[in-house]
């Protein structure tokens, strides 16, 4: 089988090509591009059986990628290091991925699967792809009660969420902070496939907002404005999962 690697990262592009020498040698690296206006040409002149795509890339993204594709005669194998809710869009396709790092059994599974499949990728499974994409695309909006009546947030906008009792407050990139009538817990389910993380029993986290995790039992996670919120010991690991693929 012949196959095309697509990341931005370089490092990422020459272990996956290592591993694939190692663990795949009846796969056969034709290219491998740093961006998916490359790989389009490529793919003018070469006819792969597998594309390992990376989903996150700069400029246009791997999703975005496949938009230009009409009609792929290949096996398409995501990789990815994060974005919660894309792997469940892939998972629902019925499509195949890879977590990075990459486990060498889950990448000799998947290359196999690649196989059997005999290029059996078709539109259809693209265009539903896209379509569960698209239903989630754009800043996720939802609606808190307030002592003043409704307000709507956007999600892109939270720093990160404390608990008060019954009560959440809400701390917001622009300096402002609102009190809703919504526990942590329902302020957790509103945000989930949204980059949150339950970090403390008292603290929701956006972890596009993280900057740095300093050590410690629980330890802390210092914020782009400069704020430390304590992480638990029971919640330190799920933390530190999601942080490291960041």
């Amino acid at each position: 089988m012949t196959a095309i690697i697509v990341d931005d990262e370089k490092n990422s592009r020459e272990v996956l090509e290592t591993m694939l020498r190692k663990y795949c040698p009846e796969v056969t690296v034709l290219e491998s591009c740093s961006g998916a206006e490359e790989v389009l040409d490529r793919l003018k002149k070469d006819k792969p059986d597998i594309l390992f795509l990376d989903i996150e890339m700069p400029g246009m993204n791997g999703f975005e990628l496949l938009e230009h594709i009409n009609r792929p005669e290949f096996e398409i194998i995501f990789t990815t290091s994060y974005s919660e809710y894309a792997v469940k869009a892939i998972k629902n396709s019925a499509l195949d991925y890879l977590l990075k790092p990459i486990d060498k059994d889950e990448l000799i599974d998947a290359v196999q699967k690649a196989g059997r499949n005999n290029k059996s990728f078709s539109p259809a499974r693209i265009g539903e792809l896209l379509g569960l994409l698209a239903a989630r695309k754009g800043p996720k909006r939802f609606a808190v009660s307030t002592s003043e009546g409704l307000t709507i947030l956007n999600a892109a906008d939270i720093l990160y969420c404390e608990s008060d009792g019954p009560y959440c407050k809400f701390y917001f990139s622009n300096n402002k902070t609102l009190i809703a009538s919504k526990t942590l817990k329902e302020a957790e389910e509103a945000l989930q496939d949204c980059d949150f993380c339950r970090i403390h029993n008292s603290y929701l986290v956006n972890m596009k907002f993280v900057e740095r995790y300093l050590r410690g039992e629980g330890g802390e996670v210092v914020l782009t404005n400069g704020k430390k919120l304590p992480v638990s010991r029971a919640k330190k690991q799920d933390f530190l999962q999601l942080f490291e693929k960041i």
